[in-house]
């Protein structure tokens, strides 16, 4: 069963928040508001936020720009990851991984039947991994946010985390870039 080891010093990520919208603005943003304020208060750093329009080319741009900013570990989207035809925050994020973290779709969707019921197939939350980053596409709603977050990322986010945790292999995401 996993547990905090506290034991362990804790080690703050720097993670950027992405809203994809074509209507919100930072004033009506509930969703990046919720995950700012769980990211803040488990003791993380928000590197950045920005608010982009559901255009997949300019997701994907962010998403990478993110990816090549050293400054950034985790990038957090909310938004766009339904079935409607506006919905490209997915397809932008597959465009910019190196590899799918699939599993953790499968424990949102958990997590979700769990509160939602059958209403979780609608979601399509994906996350991966692309030049030393984590990438995670929520959906748009802040109690989504907060599932994913209270639920999955807060744990796996956290260096003390056991058996294992996201933060604990860092430093090999990049190791094929290493290699000659």
């Amino acid at each position: 069963m996993s547990r905090i080891d506290d034991s362990k010093e804790f080690i703050p990520v720097r993670i950027a928040v992405l809203t994809v919208s074509d209507t919100r603005d930072l004033s009506a943003d509930r969703s990046g508001d919720t995950l700012v304020g769980r990211i803040e208060g488990a003791g993380h750093r928000v590197a950045d936020r920005k608010i982009i329009r559901d255009e997949r080319a300019e997701i994907a741009d962010q998403l990478r720009a993110w990816v090549a900013n050293k400054e950034v570990d985790v990038i957090i989207s909310t938004g766009g990851t339904g079935l409607t035809g506006r919905d490209v925050t997915v397809e932008a994020h597959r465009d910019v991984y190196e590899k799918e973290i699939e599993a953790f779709a499968t424990v949102f969707t958990i997590v979700s039947m769990n509160k939602i019921g059958t209403s979780a197939v609608q979601s399509r939350a994906t996350g991966g991994v692309a030049g030393g980053t984590y990438l995670f596409a929520l959906p748009g709603s802040p109690g989504a946010c907060k599932d994913a977050w209270d639920e999955i990322l807060s744990f796996q986010l956290d260096y003390r985390h056991r058996p294992c945790n996201f933060v604990e292999i860092f430093p090999r995401l990049d190791e094929h870039l290493r290699r000659k």
